[in-house]
């Protein structure tokens, strides 16, 4: 009996003494007592596409960044194709930030006329407009030659019209004219055809 009393007072000190038997009154733990703080958004850096292709970190003030971003790719693979990344970063360290953007068009264009005509490259693109300028040059100063012939051949025409109107409006003098080259040859004086012609034509202008 004294061993069965021994053993019913043990198993009754551990299940008082167990995690479970706890009260519900025990304040809770510090870990939910703490406010939950917002997480900050990350925020993810699209390299350029420069650094990009040149597969290294774009830095904060990379230079190639403003004049390559990532969704014009072909625009620096051209002007690396020809003149390489280095010399495309010296150009732009040596050119004022304000002309860089022109600078870099100018590479990207250069670059592209060399890829189509490797021997003349640029060069060749600036004989070929060349050459096209001096034909229009041709072209217009005949088409000015031409309408200044125009000009002349319109105020011929208009003098001749109004030599008309006028020689309409003054028929007695040219009769009086007639009447004198008859009385002319008559008294015996030599007319020939184009002084007769001289004198018609001065009395149209009187």
């Amino acid at each position: 009996m004294d061993s069965f009393d021994t053993r019913t007072t043990t198993t009754t000190s551990n299940t008082n003494s167990s995690p479970l038997s706890s009260s519900p009154s025990s304040p809770p733990s510090s870990q939910s007592s703490l406010p939950l703080t917002a997480t900050s958004p990350t925020i993810i850096v699209t390299p350029c596409a420069a650094c990009k292709i040149l597969r290294r970190r774009c830095a904060e003030k990379c230079v190639l960044a403003p004049y390559f971003p990532p969704s014009e790719p072909l625009k620096f693979t051209t002007a690396h194709r020809v003149f390489g990344a280095s010399n495309i970063v010296k150009f732009l360290q040596e050119v004022p930030e304000a002309q860089r953007a022109d600078a870099v068009s100018s590479m990207v264009y250069e670059a592209n006329a060399r890829i189509r005509d490797p021997v003349y490259g640029c060069t060749g693109v600036i004989c070929q407009l060349q050459k096209q300028v001096l034909e229009l040059q041709v072209q217009l100063a005949r088409v000015q030659a031409e309408l200044v012939n125009m000009r002349c051949q319109r105020a011929n025409l208009m003098a001749l019209i109004f030599m008309e109107m006028e020689h309409l409006q003054q028929p007695s003098s040219l009769v009086n004219t007639v009447d004198d080259l008859h009385c002319l040859g008559t008294n015996g004086a030599f007319l020939d055809e184009k002084s007769v012609e001289a004198v018609l034509w001065e009395s149209q202008l009187i």
